[in-house]
């Protein structure tokens, strides 16, 4: 594989690996290369975006590395992060809010047991937007957060109360759920953005 090509692919594993990052040795058994012909390319890969003046960089945190926004244009961020109105929701937050605004207020853990996968970031995006909110604690080990809606939630899909919301629907694998959860929300958002 030449230099270009494995770069590519080095960049895509960092970028799907998101904020947990993927050390240099994953890196190695993925791409059957070496470890310290990895650690070279990304050394490489890292003075390219320098020279290049590209808006992410590599970064290496607890010997993993990551891709991330450069600090100093942090503002920029800030201001997208404090226009919920202008930026809409991807399918993971659709399908998070989803799963909250019907069963609501539940764990992270439980949510994440609905989806199949990790929910986090969507959660993140849904609190800054204020769509949810933290609702209390669970009983249990731990003490895990409790979610729910907020009344921004209802204001932004144009909603009097839960109740108006549409009834769930019913016995859709997981799959179908997804797409109706987003043709549910989606429709709202579009609305609401237009």
């Amino acid at each position: 594989m030449d230099y270009d090509k494995l770069k590519g692919v080095i960049e895509g594993l960092l970028f799907i690996s998101g904020d947990e990052g993927i050390d240099a040795k994953e890196i190695s058994e993925i791409t059957q290369v070496s470890e310290d012909e990895i650690i070279d390319l990304i050394e490489d890969m890292k003075a390219d975006f320098r020279r290049a003046g590209r808006g992410i960089q590599i970064v290496e945190v607890a010997k993993a590395y990551q891709l991330t926004t450069l600090p100093e244009h942090a503002e920029y961020f800030e201001r997208l992060a404090s226009s919920p109105s202008q930026s809409t929701l991807s399918q993971a937050a659709l399908e998070t809010l989803a799963i909250i605004a019907y069963k609501q207020p539940l764990t992270r853990t439980e949510i994440e047991e609905i989806r199949g996968v990790k929910c986090e970031k969507a959660l993140n995006t849904l609190i800054s937007k204020h769509l949810i909110r933290e609702a209390g604690r669970a009983e249990g080990i731990g003490r895990p957060i409790l979610y729910a809606t907020t009344k921004d939630f209802l204001e932004h899909f144009g909603l009097r109360e839960l109740s108006d919301l549409p009834p769930p629907p019913v016995n859709l694998d997981i799959e179908e759920a997804r797409l109706e959860a987003s043709a549910l929300f989606g429709k709202a958002e579009e609305t609401r953005n237009d």
